[in-house]
């Protein structure tokens, strides 16, 4: 079986994601998206009823903003990330518009194909906040391999 890697990302809105203040990260959206889906290793991205993800309130607080997308593997994900310039230069800004959180990101292995739900990525922030990182939930910092069978993944297990 082979796997594609999961990335979700989250950011509380500092003022109402509508303010002003926002513009110029919410004007630069469908452009940063594009260069993803138009970079080796990308796969899908969940999106609402545009083409981004803002109108979909997975937490509680309506200030976080969810961001989801599936890539072949880790180093396709940290090209796009930290390679692209275009993303690099607005996520230099981040602290215009976003309040810092302990636990923004998460990333896990899915079977290829399978697109990972909300529920999902609620699920494998909170497995990364409460255990650490492991094969269920981890970061860039602490990568694992694709699992080479479901039992090196935990979660999915549950879920059987």
């Amino acid at each position: 079986m082979s796997y594609q890697l999961v990335q979700v990302n989250i950011a509380k809105f500092r003022l109402p994601q509508d303010h002003i203040e926002n513009a110029d990260f919410i004007n630069n959206l469908d452009r940063i998206n594009n260069i993803a889906e138009n970079q080796p290793g990308f796969i899908w991205r969940f999106t609402g009823a545009e083409n981004d993800a803002l109108d979909i309130q997975a937490f509680d607080d309506p200030h976080i903003a969810i961001n989801m997308s599936v890539w072949d593997d880790v180093s396709s994900l940290m090209n796009f990330v930290y390679r692209n310039e275009d993303h690099i230069n607005i996520m230099r800004r981040r602290k215009e518009w976003f309040d810092k959180l302990d636990f923004h990101m998460v990333l896990w292995w899915v079977e290829s194909g399978r697109k990972p739900t909300i529920n999902d990525a609620i699920d494998r922030l909170d497995t990364l906040q409460r255990n650490g990182p492991s094969h269920a939930a981890f970061t860039f910092r602490k990568p694992y391999p694709a699992p080479s069978n479901m039992a090196d993944n935990p979660l999915e297990i549950e879920r059987t």
